[in-house]
């Protein structure tokens, strides 16, 4: 997999952020070597977040965001403010851009409060360098620096860097499962909604994860799994699944072999796992009227429609015998507002950041909002949640506790 063809999800996400006319977007230029954002002497120029997949030396495929002005007035500033605080969501680094010569105001001081509030890491760049006429006391996580004649770019790219340097740890999806000369069985569904002549994103991870780490994958159709189980000639260390199959893929796998599912993985390797196990206790606790939230990451229609908007759907209705109020949203459209659902289940969310992944958990846990995600609600609705959970003992207290 090239540079370019690096998923946006395991980018390292660098927002630039500030007030109007402090020059973000010239920034933005100077440290990305292109004109990738529009700039003029009108203020407020930039009236939408600008992303761009790009490499950025000396990091390696990153994602720049470009916001409006913080400041921004009016009931369009209003909404622009609103949708800067979304981005910071999915933000791993934050370039803070201010006026070297006026100093720091307290916009300046409001995105710095949001940013250490988020737990973001970030950089002060004080732009107008080339207007001083000596050197100011710099704040905290200040580097002096003019887009116009280039000075001290190089140092804040490396100061970026430095902060952005969050090592993609694809051990913790698949590899600390499996040894080397494991053999790991992946099965993808037959399902007519699945992207022709691809693999889902997870599939594709989890491959690269087991061969990582010594392994080898065999990928195969649900209809294929007793045979190709039969002719291995041993067993496998780990079988994977497509959640939607669960049902079937359980039925075919001897309880000698461990098995679990692309979305419980992606949900261990994200973080939100613990939180999805006591989530999935509500299914349970619904009732005739409730309101359920299915949630995607991903905007493609291909992706995971079916299974959010048809099969999740139909598995409530059949395992809680209720009349529920099912809605979905998609890509980051996720409400800021889920006090109306009694219950939030959630994608693997393989398109979106970890740190995007952990915000919705935490805005379910501050509203109090249980949440889960596919390959628990699944698991737990077909009944074999325990032994989709098995190959983590860390969990054994959790899920007694589910069950109980």
């Amino acid at each position: 997999m090239g540079m370019n063809d690096t998923p946006s999800a395991q980018r390292v996400h660098i927002g630039f952020f500030g007030r109007r006319n402090a020059g973000k977007s010239s920034i933005v230029n100077a440290v990305t070597g292109q004109e990738m954002a529009l700039v003029s002497a009108v203020k407020g120029t930039t009236t939408d977040p600008v992303m761009k997949s790009m490499e950025l030396l000396p990091m390696g495929p990153v994602v720049i965001v470009d916001t409006p002005g913080f400041d921004d007035s009016g009931e369009l500033g209003e909404q622009r403010v609103r949708r800067t605080r979304q981005v910071l969501n999915s933000i791993d680094v934050a370039v803070l851009v201010t006026d070297a010569v006026t100093g720091l105001c307290d916009c300046d001081r409001e995105l710095m409060k949001i940013f250490k509030e988020k737990d973001i890491p970030f950089v002060i760049a004080c732009n107008k360098s080339d207007l001083l006429s000596g050197k100011p006391a710099l704040p905290e996580n200040g580097v002096l620096v003019s887009a116009l004649t280039g000075d001290g770019i190089f140092e804040l790219k490396e100061r970026i860097a430095h902060l952005g340097n969050t090592e993609d740890n694809m051990s913790r999806l698949v590899g600390d499962l499996v040894k080397p000369g494991d053999f790991v069985v992946l099965v993808t569904p037959i399902d007519k909604a699945a992207p022709k002549a691809r693999m889902i994103l997870p599939e594709q991870q989890v491959i690269r994860g087991v061969v990582d780490a010594g392994g080898a994958a065999i990928d195969i159709r649900e209809d294929r799994l007793t045979d190709t189980l039969a002719g291995l000639g041993r067993k496998p260390a780990l079988v994977i699944t497509d959640s939607q199959a669960f049902g079937s893929v359980s039925k075919q796998t001897p309880m000698d072999i461990p098995l679990t599912s692309f979305s419980i993985l992606m949900a261990r390797w994200k973080g939100s796992l613990k939180q999805s196990i006591q989530g999935v206790a509500a299914i349970r606790k619904l009732k005739d009227g409730d309101r359920v939230l299915i949630s995607e990451g991903c905007t493609h229609h291909r992706q995971c429609t079916d299974i959010g908007t048809v099969k999740i759907p139909r598995w409530l209705q059949e395992y809680t015998g209720c009349s529920l109020s099912i809605e979905t949203s998609s890509g980051h459209g996720f409400p800021e507002d889920l006090t109306p659902y009694a219950l939030v289940i959630h994608c693997g969310a393989c398109m979106l950041t970890e740190r995007e992944v952990r915000y919705r958990m935490r805005c379910a846990a501050d509203q109090n909002v249980p949440i889960t995600n596919y390959g628990t609600a699944i698991a737990a609705m077909h009944g074999i949640l325990p032994r989709a959970l098995a190959l983590f003992p860390d969990l054994e207290a959790l899920i007694d506790q589910q069950a109980s």
